[in-house]
């Protein structure tokens, strides 16, 4: 085997620096790294245009949770915020409140309040502050086992680790279903995760002993749903199942209409029957249990041909 092109992925620049280091320092090892999802999709597909694709890539199985907890706290508003904020009569936030009142000053024997509009100490207007409605959140990074399975559909042959800092079995089985073939916790050694690379470079799965147990039956689990949500979606008439594509699509019931040629009101009476087939009572349960039975959503329509007048009237 010649040398193994290794990236990775944790937005903790100081470990992925060390741990990027400790690799290198093998003979047959060469390290990348990248600091969030985004960067890492780049990478790899640098690389792979390059000839020089990555063979394995090691993911933090936190990527990004420190950003999502402070998104929710930091938001920058949009492009138009301040023309919005400029055409709203409604004041951008509530006026300071004053113990006893607002600041006033002695000018030529009169007292001049130095809030007031004309007064000496008006505030200037400020651009920097926006009603609620008016803040954009900027979007959520992926988590990494999110991640593992982006990368994995878009580079097949990649094999990827998760590193976590805690055993949590429901994760571990998400990563593996995910596409994950192997799982480290941090705190493991140099020579443990080295040895889990050359593994799953041979095919191999490599899980700690004590989180086995755990990931048998969270996989169990996980199949024992899917087997009943196969059987429920089985009862489904053929017309119901192209219902329930639609549905996973995200259709609303006049698009599903206008796709399948119906009457919204049949559609209503399809998208009823389906939920009380599949033992649900909304359509966001019925996507779920169609998910798990591996139901695909309804391709996108193709534009229709142009019709026979509209032909001659571009003529």
């Amino acid at each position: 085997m010649g040398r193994i092109r290794v990236l990775v992925v944790d937005d903790h620049r100081i470990f992925a620096e060390a741990l990027a280091a400790a690799l290198a320092a093998e003979p047959d090892v060469e390290v990348g790294a990248a600091g969030s999802g985004a960067a890492a999709e780049r990478a790899l597909e640098r690389a792979a245009v390059e000839g020089r694709a990555f063979d394995v890539v090691l993911i933090d199985a936190d990527l990004g949770a420190e950003g999502a907890a402070s998104a929710g706290v930091r938001a920058r508003p949009g492009p138009d915020a301040a023309d919005a904020a400029r055409r709203r009569p409604a004041p951008a936030v509530p006026p300071p409140r004053h113990p006893v009142g607002p600041p006033v000053a002695q000018s030529g024997g009169r007292q001049v309040d130095l809030l007031r509009p004309g007064g000496r100490g008006t505030e200037p207007a400020r651009s920097d502050v926006y009603r609620a409605d008016q803040l954009r959140a900027a979007p959520a990074a992926p988590d990494g086992i999110t991640l593992l399975a982006r990368v994995r559909r878009a580079h097949p042959g990649l094999r990827a680790v998760v590193l976590a800092a805690a055993d949590d079995p429901h994760r571990a089985a998400r990563a593996l279903h995910a596409g994950a073939t192997g799982w480290v916790a941090k705190e493991s050694s140099l020579a443990r995760l080295l040895s889990v690379v050359r593994g799953v470079l041979r095919d191999e799965t490599h899980l700690p002993p004590a989180l086995l147990t755990g990931v048998i039956r969270e996989l169990t689990t996980a199949r024992r749903d899917r087997t009943e949500s196969e059987r429920l979606v089985d009862t489904l008439t053929p017309r119901e199942k192209q219902i329930l594509r639609c549905m996973v699509a995200g259709l609303g019931r006049q698009a599903v209409a206008e796709r399948l040629y119906l009457s919204p009101h049949t559609v209503r009476t399809h998208m009823q029957n389906v939920l009380g087939k599949l033992g649900v009572h909304s359509t966001l349960a019925a996507v779920a249990v169609a998910r798990r039975a591996g139901v695909s959503p309804a391709e996108p329509a193709l534009p229709a041909p142009p019709s026979v007048a509209t032909a001659v009237d571009r003529t």
